[in-house]
Parts: structure tokens; sequence; C-alpha cells
């Protein structure tokens, strides 16, 4: 890690610095940018960085460009030039997400809790970004409150996190059922998975934001990134108070 804080590239303006104000380098958000741009990014981060190297929302093709060309570049950085060779990334692609360098795991558990099926994608970017930060994760599936003996059924593992990631659209209920259920912290993601009036995921997020279950956090709709981030800085919060 080096004490500068950031690194311009001219299309870019690296946060190098961030791992050493928050404990994780600067996540790329792939949607909008090259695969060379990508790479070059992900280069900068690895070089000046210790931790996780994130790219979200990367589409197959991309990833799969970026992988090659963070690759071809790792020559540049030999033991004999007093560097470390650029690792291996990963791809997962239902999460749409590109990992280097993942945390090992530091026992901090979190819970993913999908309300359907069609909120799977989202759920799945929440889960693998939260693994590729360190957190121990667990996913429960299709417990929405329309078949409320499922959810019920998850009590005893939903009270044993430490945190629990609620992703739900429709009318968002989910949150608020779960939120009632346990003491742990709850981190409700609206989705866009819903008819009509659900409008995208507005209603989701507004009833969300509205739930009678006391201090639930809410994040953007379909940000399972965020939801991810907030089990992220919980579980600082958590290790710094223990240890």
């Amino acid at each position: 890690m080096t004490g500068q804080e950031s690194v311009d590239l001219g299309f870019a303006r690296v946060d190098v610095g961030r791992e050493a104000r928050q404990g994780l380098p600067e996540v790329v958000y792939g949607t909008g940018k090259t695969a060379a741009e990508i790479a070059s990014i992900v280069r900068t981060l690895l070089r000046h960085n210790d931790g996780p190297v994130l790219a979200t929302r990367v589409e197959p093709e991309t990833a799969a460009a970026v992988l090659a060309e963070v690759d071809r570049a790792s020559g540049d950085r030999t033991p004999a030039a007093g560097l470390a060779p650029v690792p291996h990334g990963t791809y997962d692609a239902p999460a749409r997400l590109l990992v280097w360098r993942p945390a090992a795991p530091a026992g901090f558990t979190v819970v993913v809790a999908a309300a359907g099926t069609a909120d799977q994608p989202v759920a799945r970017e929440a889960a693998a970004i939260a693994t590729a930060v360190g957190l121990t994760v667990t996913t429960v599936t299709d417990v929405g409150v329309a078949g409320l003996h499922r959810l019920l059924a998850e009590q005893d593992r939903l009270r044993a996190a430490d945190t629990i990631i609620v992703v739900a659209g429709m009318e968002g209920a989910l949150a608020s059922a779960i939120g009632g259920l346990v003491a742990c912290p709850v981190v409700a993601v609206p989705t866009s998975t819903g008819y009509g009036a659900g409008l995208e995921g507005i209603t989701a997020l507004l009833a969300m934001h509205a739930s009678c279950a006391a201090g639930i956090t809410v994040v953007n709709i379909d940000s399972g990134f965020g939801a991810a981030m907030a089990a992220f800085r919980l579980s600082r919060v958590a290790r710094r108070t223990t240890s």
C-alpha cells in the first residue's frame, strides 16, 4: 500500500488511498467503461493496494477481455523489479463480478435472503461481493411473504447471523417480516421485480423506507453492491469493538 491518494490515468482519477481510509480499495463500476479502461484501473488498484480489487456490473464478453488484458500486463511487474506479480482474476457470471485477490473469511456472518427467484441476480451480486471482501455468506432463497411458512422455517438461520441482507421486489414486505423476527442489523435491497404498480422498484423502495420494523437500512434499487458494502462497514465496526 502506498501513501498516494490518487492516480490520474487521463480518463479516470483512481482513488488509491481509499483502502487506507476505509479498509477496502475503490470498487470499479464496469457499466459504461471499455475493457481497456477497466483493466487499466484494476492494474492501478492492484499496484497501489493490498486488499481485494473488484469490478461490478461487467458483462461476460467484457469480463473476458479485461481478464486477458490484466494477465497480459502481469509481465510488467516482476519480482526483479521489486514488485509482486499481478494475481489472476476470476469472473462470477451470475453476479457479473470480477475479483482479484479476494479476502479471506473474517468470521462476520451474513445471510442474504431473497424473496423470489426473480430477485436472484441482485441477491447473487450481494452475496458474491460480500464473500469477496471477507464476509462469511449464506444464502436463503424463495422465502417471500406470499408463502410465509418458507420464511418461518429459516428463523434459526436468520437469528444466528451478524447481519441480514434482504432482497425483495413487488411490495417489499419481506424486509419488514425479517426485521420483526431478528435483532441483528437488516439491510434491505428493493428490486425492480414486479408488475406495473411496482414501478420498477419504487414501490418496494418506499415500502422498505416506511417499514414498521424499526432500524432497517435501505439501499438503492437493485443495488446488491450497496448492501454488501453496508454489511462490510458493519463488520469493521464489529471487529473494532471486539478487538
